[in-house]
């Protein structure tokens, strides 16, 4: 059983000064740590390499040229027999199965997105996945904070949870 920890957009340190404690207790519960992008600084892309026994990321629209040098836009990976795809941006909500669909059926099993800061848990219908963890430092129109967690195993993914946190004051 492979432990994952799903985050995106957190705007460090423009949204927060750090990531919250449960966040990073949850890094350090996690296998494999999932960024989809918006980290906006490179010390946040640095911390979270030390301290996650894995780290794939992405950069997203508002990682400048710091970040990027460290990330690529898309990043593929298998965990427990179930393979991943992470982007930053899947365009607007309305279309968003089909359009991920045309771009991702096949490739991978479950796309782990970012960028709206909602958090996002469909299956398309060719059967592929959509996860957006929302943000953990930035609520936007959202009631609280997010991030989620999730377990592979046996190439089936299971225990997806969403975790609530109260607003981080930057």
């Amino acid at each position: 059983m492979v432990a994952l920890l799903l985050l995106a957009d957190t705007h460090l340190p423009k949204r927060a000064r750090e990531l919250p404690a449960p966040v990073w207790d949850a890094v350090a519960a996690a296998d494999v740590v999932v960024h989809a992008g918006d980290w906006v600084d490179a010390a946040t892309v640095e911390a979270l390499t030390r301290r996650a026994r894995r780290l794939v990321g992405v950069a997203g629209n508002n990682d400048g040229p710091d970040v990027r040098q460290h990330l690529d836009e898309v990043a593929d990976f298998s965990a427990g027999g179930v393979r991943f795809t992470v982007v930053h941006e899947t365009g607007a909500a309305t279309g968003r199965e089909r359009r991920c669909d045309e771009r991702f059926a096949g490739r991978c099993d479950v796309l782990v997105f970012g960028h709206s800061h909602v958090p996002w848990d469909t299956t398309t219908p060719a059967g592929l996945r959509l996860l957006n963890p929302g943000s953990p430092t930035d609520r936007r129109r959202m009631p609280t904070c997010t991030y989620l967690t999730a377990t592979a195993e046996d190439g089936r993914l299971r225990d997806v949870e969403l975790h609530h946190l109260p607003p981080v004051l930057g």
